[in-house]
């Protein structure tokens, strides 16, 4: 192989190594964890922590799901997002944000014909570890983050201080 042969080799291969660091470091635990600390402390929750045995259950479920992207949960207390191109982990977390205005706590529900249920598990009090997993599917990215203690329960309500700082 010549010298500009190799070269070239080089070249792409660190360019290659480039696109991959970059994916990850739009997918650390930091950016699942700055967009749902953001939200929680607009309404006075505290900050959720990184676990990595939740993460390795939400990596795990999401390879699993990489054949089809279907958006089918594994069980109660986690949050799904699906989406093309360069979808991130943040964009999922935002997207789940996003919910915010469709809740309507007066009465504990979602505003009728919308959904809430992704931001209200954003900002679950009690829920204060969070663990997220990312993989590639055929048509985008499938993104699945897990919390615990697991909240978001059909019934309960948010607290009371939550009331007060609440600002849709």
């Amino acid at each position: 192989m010549g010298l500009f042969n190799m070269s070239l080799l080089l070249m792409t291969c660190l360019m290659v190594l480039a696109i991959f660091h970059s994916c990850d470091a739009q997918n650390s635990p930091q950016d699942y964890l700055e967009v749902h600390n953001d939200a929680r402390a607009q309404v006075g929750v505290g900050p959720m922590s990184w676990d990595a045995d939740l993460e390795s259950r939400a990596q795990s479920y999401a390879n699993s799901r990489a054949g089809d992207c279907n958006l089918i949960h594994s069980g109660s207390g986690e949050n799904l997002a699906k989406g093309g191109g360069d979808f991130t982990g943040r964009a999922a977390v935002e997207l789940w944000v996003s919910e915010k205005p469709n809740y309507n706590y007066d009465t504990n529900e979602c505003v009728s014909g919308k959904m809430c249920g992704h931001y209200t598990q954003v900002v679950w009090r009690d829920s204060v570890r969070l663990g997220c997993g990312r993989a590639l599917c055929n048509d985008g990215w499938f993104i699945s983050c897990n919390y615990d203690p697991v909240g978001n329960w059909v019934g309960q309500r948010l607290t009371k201080m939550f009331f007060f700082l609440y600002d849709v």
